[in-house]
């Protein structure tokens, strides 16, 4: 009988062999990224196709039955497809998977079934199984594909049926291949499918190995670790899991460099990155192969959720870039699918870490996240969306699990970025919602942010933060600005921000608490590239990793914190206009209060230069010192950083630089050398106004190419040579043993670093400090020397209420923080309250004496009250504006800038009477009047004190300002050596007091009068041949011509200044700290190795007329209104020490004074500048 002829033209058709369910997962995994027609064929090696029309099916089917029965009596035919190829077609690649024998059983099957249909086998047909598509060969993207085709682990199985498929189209224009009818190998006989089947109309099976994670042994391989090994759950044992992510950053070129290779597993192996459990991002092939060879990798971490690629029987992993688990405990895991391809969760049960609930265990969950990339409409849904796939499926198979949450989250976090995005139109405001509404999504799971519960108790946040950061910026994870890698990635544009993309969250009441949160990843190498030195990065992106403690704390072990003393801070939102952040920027740079680029740069010059001036060594010195000549400093430990407002990054342009130093040295010592070198350094701007002793110590005033600087010194050796680690020693260790003043000295540095480092969002901060401090300025109570609010306190409050905020609640904006700081002090119990940051004190040992009207603490010891000029009637000022405060913004249509400038009436119209001081100075010497008036004004408060505790009933409001009769006038007066001035408090008898006016008015000036006398009673600052100072009770009318003196007089508190010369000699030009100390010393060793006189005798010149007296000079310096008697020394000849130097304004004449010395004893006069 002959063969019928049977036309294989049809594509809707085929005939194929289909492997074995079991082998699906390894082959799919490739597939479902990678090759067009998944989901619309099962894997397969087509035997016909295109095969036969449809109503030939069933003829073409007998036919090959009969055929394939002749060939059941040969045995089983073994299928092993174990080498990858490639067809290259017009537009692309099919990449395939073959069997590498010359003489396969499938070219033997196919010619016979082909015979079968009356077709003739030309011998051309590469049978095949494929595994995807490129668009060029030439691309690395094709090479990286048939990498992973050529490490896919031999697929063999014997073939046990012939498939025939038939196309089904669909409505919505697709189509797939479904079963017709299976042909068995062993029998012929035919199974048909009606009606026909999706493949993947029923779930993919697993593996049985499926989810289990690779372990390392002898035989120096990886294999599947069993799950009953481990299947005890011991989660006693764990007391403390450290969890680290790192995003390695993947090559994307073929063949991948594997430069950074061994500095990523440096990284990973330092201290800092030290996890029990690690998630990678972006792990490729190339590059696992190349880790879990590593040694030292595989006894840190005994699992891993994938061997190694390279290895024979590993499966290559299913995308370029993937998500790696490696841990210390056994686990199991599950891939979390998204939307987008090559995108899903990778969810961890950890079998022996968990929590107990009476007898039942429920497991550590771990979801790792690589979240899709960019700033765009379409990303920022696809982000959402992989976001809520992964609670949702967390909150449905594991609600009650201990959950973390860690990986690469992509969520764009630099204000700047998206603001800039959103103006140029690259998203809209609906994308813009959705991505400051991620954190709220997170917290509203349950989830907390690992770095925020550790920053706002320890302050982990990083010191580098630029005075130009944005919101959203601080504890950035991929920063452009600093990692070489990320700039050459994103190029250039908004895009160049720092961002924190990647975050460690927890889930689980009372089971994690925060121990350490930090980042790692900043190891780097010098590599040589044609001839120059260049540093190598291991990655974009640095790493995080939080150490958590595992379970409830005993109840013992709690420590005890004041839950009573903690007022709780309510949010209130910020309505109308207030709510634009913008608009707040704007008002703030018209009114002065953000300084200019310019200023900016001016400022950071300045203090450059003043460093590099204290801190510079000689050549001499580099030469001699490697590392000094590295380093471009000397070796000798000394520190020069800036405090205060400058510090915070919070300052204006009236504010001056705090700048302390710390060092090996004596404080006089350190100041007598400075003075030195500050000094020689007045061709690059510096100038030294005077030093001044007070009673927080002493410091030098300086001016720095136009701006102003105080420079203050705290002795400590080991502080400095621990510096800034030092900031982060516990206060018991032996660093800090330290005396009160040298303690007090340092407390600025120590309470500004944990405040920069503990608040939520360091831009944020800065700009409603600026807001609250213009604020302060503009209604009188910014002056911590009269009991107002300064730049500490108000740096404390806000730090407590943004903190607090970010312990309850999300992301908090500008606006919405300051209507809260405002509402919430407006209602504060100044009386019975304390402000405190719990977070810092969580048992605090401050208590409240009957004396302190305020309390406001601040971190670190010695004195924690930052109030203690506080009284009655300032803190009553205080409350009263607070209130003001937030009634303002509460109004309808109210603006930031109506709510800085509006004025509720001049405060010289407040009051129908104000008590008036009035100081007057003269006598030439201004240093005196400065410290004159300084010491007054320390006094002012007593003043205050005392009108509350005699005049209990009587509003007082004291104006922190000088007031003068005229600007013009008054500097006439300075520049001839005399200055008078007028200080104001505004009195008001409330109208329930029923004490007669007349008694109240008699009482008053009694008060006045004993405050007179006090002042006048001090012969130390008081002098009456050259000062006057009375105080009276004005009306309103009296004052009106009166205008605010803006000069810095007295803008110390009680002090002497001291001779800049002391101890000074001719020195080299040239000298380093160390060699000025050496100096020093050795000069004052010299000098007391003996007692006797050092007169000088100086010839006077043939025809030079007659010496003046001593006296006559005297006299003459003391009253010339031409000359500053404070800026002269007179030399004179002590009986026991030789030659000394004393300040003219204290050489006493009068021979009755305890200090008088005669005349004939002094040797000269000499000009301190």
């Amino acid at each position: 009988m002959a063969t019928p002829q049977f036309t294989t033209s049809s594509h809707d058709t085929a005939l194929c062999i289909i492997p074995p369910r079991s082998l699906w997962p390894r082959i799919e995994r490739l597939r479902s990224r990678y090759d067009n027609a998944y989901g619309k064929w099962p894997p397969h090696i087509n035997l016909v196709y295109p095969f036969v029309q449809i109503d030939a099916i069933p003829r073409a089917v007998e036919a090959i039955q009969s055929a394939i029965t002749n060939l059941a009596d040969e045995g089983p035919l073994r299928i092993c497809l174990d080498t990858a190829d490639v067809f290259k077609h017009r537009h692309d690649n099919t990449i395939f998977i073959r069997d590498n024998s010359d003489s396969s059983p499938l070219t033997g099957l196919r010619r016979v079934v082909l015979e079968a249909l009356g077709q003739e086998d030309d011998g051309g047909h590469q049978l095949h199984m494929t595994i995807g598509q490129s668009e060029d060969m030439n691309e690395s993207w094709h090479r990286f594909l048939l990498q992973k085709a050529n490490w896919l682990p031999t697929v063999q199985w014997t073939v046990d049926d012939l498939h025939v498929l038939v196309r089904e189209r669909s409505p919505a224009g697709g189509s797939e291949m479904k079963p017709w009818a299976a042909v068995s190998m062993r029998d012929g006989s035919i199974r048909r499918f009606e009606p026909p089947q999706s493949f993947y109309s029923e779930p993919q099976p697993a593996a049985e190995d499926e989810g289990l994670p690779y372990s390392y042994t002898k035989g120096d391989t990886w294999k599947k670790t069993l799950l009953g090994d481990h299947a005890e759950s011991s989660s006693a044992e764990v007391a403390t899991l450290a969890v680290a992510s790192y995003n390695v950053l993947a090559e994307f070129f073929h063949p991948p460099s594997q430069t950074r290779y061994p500095l990523i597993i440096k990284n990973i192996l330092s201290d800092q990155a030290k996890a029990d459990v690690l998630v990678l991002e972006e792990v490729t092939d190339d590059f696992l192969s190349y880790l879990l060879k590593n040694e030292d990798i595989r006894d840190t971490f005994p699992f891993s959720s994938w061997g190694p690629p390279d290895q024979v029987d590993v499966e290559p992993l299913p995308s370029h870039n993937n998500i790696v688990v490696l841990s210390k405990h056994f686990f199991e895991w599950e891939l979390v699918p998204f939307s987008r391809e090559h995108k899903g969760a990778v969810v961890v049960k950890f079998r022996t870490v968990g929590e107990w609930d009476d007898t039942d265990f429920r497991p550590l969950i771990l979801a790792a996240l690589h979240l899709t990339h960019g700033l765009k409409d379409g990303a920022i849904a696809a982000r959402k969306s992989e976001i809520e796939i992964t609670l949702k499926y967390l909150a449905t198979k594991y609600p009650e699990h201990p959950t973390i949450l860690t990986g690469d989250l992509n969520i764009t976090t630099s204000s700047y970025t998206i603001s800039q995005a959103l103006e140029k139109k690259n998203i809209s405001p609906h994308a813009v919602a959705s991505v400051r509404n991620f954190d709220r999504t997170f917290r509203e799971d349950g989830f907390v942010d690992t770095w925020v519960a550790s920053q706002l108790e320890k302050g982990t946040a990083s010191r580098d933060i630029h005075e130009t950061a944005f919101e959203g910026e601080q504890g950035a994870t991929y920063d452009p600005t600093a990692n070489p890698l990320a700039a050459e990635i994103v190029g250039s544009g908004f895009n160049m921000r720092p961002q924190r993309y990647d975050r460690v969250l927890v889930k689980g009441e009372d089971f994690f608490q925060v121990v350490q949160f930090n980042t790692f990843g900043f190891l780097t190498e010098v590599l040589q590239e044609e001839g120059k030195d260049m540093t190598l990065h291991a990655s974009d992106h640095w790493g995080v990793r939080a150490v958590l403690r595992l379970g409830p704390v005993p109840e013992s072990q709690r420590p005890t914190i004041i839950g009573a003393g903690i007022v709780p801070v309510k949010l209130k939102n910020a309505q109308g206009s207030l709510v634009d952040t913008k608009i707040l920027l704007d008002t703030l740079r018209q009114l002065g209060s953000i300084p200019s680029d310019e200023e900016t740069e001016k400022r950071a010059q300045a203090f450059k230069i003043l460093q590099g001036v204290i801190m510079e060594p000689p050549a001499s010195s580099l030469s001699s010192s490697p590392t000094a000549a590295a380093t471009g400093r000397s070796s000798t430990p000394l520190v020069v950083t800036p405090v205060g407002s400058y510090g915070l990054g919070a300052w204006d342009s009236s504010s001056d630089i705090d700048c302390l130093c710390i060092g090996p040295f004596s404080s006089s010592t350190f100041f007598s050398i400075a003075a030195q070198r500050l000094r020689r350094a007045s061709d690059k701007g510096i100038k030294v106004i005077r030093r001044v002793r007070a009673h927080t110590g002493t410091m030098l005033e300086l001016e720095v190419q136009g701006i102003k600087v105080d420079l203050h010194y705290a002795p400590s050796q080991a502080v400095a040579e621990n510096w800034p680690d030092a900031l982060e020693i516990p206060s018991s260790t032996p660093v800090w043993t330290l005396s009160p003043q040298t303690l007090n000295k340092l407390k600025p540095a120590r309470d500004l670093d944990y405040v920069r480092r503990s608040v939520p969002d360091i831009a944020n901060f800065r700009l409603a400090h600026r807001l609250i401090k213009a604020w302060a300025k503009r209604r009188g109570i910014y002056s911590a020397k009269y009991g107002y609010l300064g730049g500490i306190q108000i740096t404390i409050l806000l730090a407590r209420v943004y903190k607090l905020l970010a312990g309850e609640a999300t992301v908090v904006s500008v606006p919405d923080l300051l209507t809260t700081f405002f509402n919430h002090y407006a209602n504060f119990d100044w009386k019975n309250d304390v402000v405190f940051d719990s977070f810092f004190h969580k048992h605090l040992s401050y208590r409240r004496t009957d004396r302190e009207p305020m309390a406001i603490i601040g971190y670190f010891p010695p004195s924690l009250n930052t109030c203690t000029a506080a009284s009655v009637p300032s803190v009553r000022t205080i409350a009263e504006e607070f209130q003001r405060a937030d009634r303002l913004l509460g109004e309808e249509g109210m603006t930031w800038s109506h709510f800085l400038t509006v004025e509720d009436g001049n405060f010289l119209q407040l009051f129908k009477r104000y008590i008036k001081i009035d100081v007057q100075f003269w006598g030439g010497s201004l240093t005196k009047g400065r410290s004159f008036v300084g010491w007054l004004e320390s006094r002012c408060v007593s003043l205050l004190v005392d009108l509350n505790r005699r005049l209990p009933g009587l509003h007082v409001r004291f104006w922190p300002a000088r007031y003068v009769e005229s600007l013009e006038a008054a500097t006439e007066d300075e520049e001839s050596g005399s200055y008078q001035g007028f200080y104001l408090i505004g009195i008001d008898k409330p109208k329930e007091t029923v004490t007669d006016e007349r008694v109240l008015y008699d009482n008053l000036v009694s008060i006045l009068e004993r405050f007179g006398d006090q002042i006048r009673g001090d012969k130390k600052y008081f002098d009456e041949r050259t000062s006057l100072i009375s105080a009276s009770v004005a009306k309103a009318a009296e004052l009106k011509t009166l205008v605010i003196d803006d000069r810095e007089w007295g803008k110390y508190t009680v002090g002497d200044d001291e001779s800049l010369d002391e101890d000074e000699d001719d020195e080299p030009q040239s000298s380093s700290i160390y060699e000025d100390y050496h100096a020093v010393h050795t000069s004052a060793k010299k000098g007391k190795t003996t007692n006797s006189p050092r007169s000088v005798v100086v010839t006077k010149p043939e025809g030079a007329g007659k010496f003046r007296t001593a006296a006559d000079a005297l006299n003459r310096l003391r009253w010339d209104p031409a000359l500053d008697s404070g800026n002269y020394v007179v030399g004179y000849e002590d009986r026991f020490a030789g030659a000394m130097e004393k300040g003219l304004d204290m050489w006493k004449s009068e021979q009755t004074d305890d200090e008088f010395i005669p005349q004939h004893r002094i040797l000269y006069f000499k000009r301190r500048i």
